[in-house]
């Protein structure tokens, strides 16, 4: 079977929402938002297989990597085997990531003793309750209201506004000071992941992207702002999220503020992963998630 992967385009939101609608994915990965902001950096492309749909990303030795097949029970097993003998077509070993341990299972029930799984712990995305995130009750957040307690003491007249048409260019433009300010030209990583911010706000109307902000004061400058979207009927997804860190408080304060607002009516809310920053990581571990999603690389034995 012919399979022709191509690149991801604003056009394709509606096809490719249809399928990821399908699939009860609590991962950041799979959203239209993420996956065409990102393919801009991270060569993505996609393909309908046997009616159920594909990714194809590239690993740094240029080699595809597929991703577990989108769509009906009944077809996703016709669709891994097409892929499976388009990796031989290719000369190639087979290559699947972003696999979750259910999806393995499978793949070891249909394939079994002939793939086998590597998680990487870098990747994994943080999930919390909404409800811990939005009273941020217990002692062991007391760290995180003593913050939002401060910054509401230092800056009595703050207020939180959704992102809209009208306030957009003003998130931009904080947005340039915070990338000049943390040197991101000089970190290619941070470089990339400023140009997704950026691009993501250019296009919060087309990705249908939610966001919020916070100024010090009325008609003041944007202190902070972040963007997120519903990724399924029972989780939010925080996208993007930059602050002053100079401003007590500001980070914990635009993150509690956006659930309130934007989140409440979802159980958990997805934080994405840390990349294996261990500021980052420490950062997430501190608002105690519920659990991980963990996402692995299938290769054969």
């Amino acid at each position: 079977m012919e399979i022709l992967f191509r690149k991801i385009e604003l056009e394709d939101r509606e096809l490719l929402t249809g399928y990821l609608k399908q699939k009860p994915y609590r991962s950041c990965d799979l959203v239209f938002a993420n996956i065409y902001l990102w393919s801009r950096k991270y060569r993505t492309e996609f393909a309908v297989v046997e009616d159920t749909l594909v990714f194809c990303g590239f690993q740094e030795n240029g080699n595809p990597s597929v991703s577990f097949p989108i769509g009906e029970p009944a077809q996703i097993r016709k669709a891994l085997d097409a892929l499976m003998e388009w990796f031989v077509q290719q000369q190639l070993g087979f290559c699947m990531y972003l696999v979750q341990e259910s999806e393995f299972e499978q793949l070891d029930q249909w394939y079994p003793g002939k793939l086998q799984i590597a998680y990487n712990r870098d990747s994994a995305d943080y999930v919390y309750e909404t409800e811990k995130l939005l009273t941020l009750a217990g002692k062991k957040l007391h760290g995180k209201r003593n913050h939002i307690n401060r910054f509401k003491e230092n800056n009595p007249d703050w207020v939180y506004e959704p992102i809209t048409q009208d306030n957009v260019e003003a998130c931009f433009q904080m947005a340039l000071k915070w990338r000049e300010d943390m040197q991101c030209e000089q970190d290619v990583e941070k470089r990339d992941e400023m140009c997704v911010t950026l691009n993501a706000l250019r296009l919060m109307e087309e990705l249908q992207l939610q966001g919020g902000l916070l100024r010090l004061t009325p008609g003041g400058e944007v202190i902070a702002f972040t963007v997120g979207e519903p990724l399924n009927p029972d989780t939010f997804v925080v996208h993007i999220e930059k602050a002053f860190a100079e401003i007590q408080g500001a980070y914990p304060m635009i993150n509690q503020q956006f659930v309130e607002h934007a989140a409440q009516g979802y159980k958990y809310v997805n934080r994405e992963e840390d990349t294996g920053a261990e500021g980052l990581r420490k950062a997430k571990l501190s608002y105690r998630p519920a659990f991980l999603v963990e996402k692995g690389i299938v290769t054969e034995i």
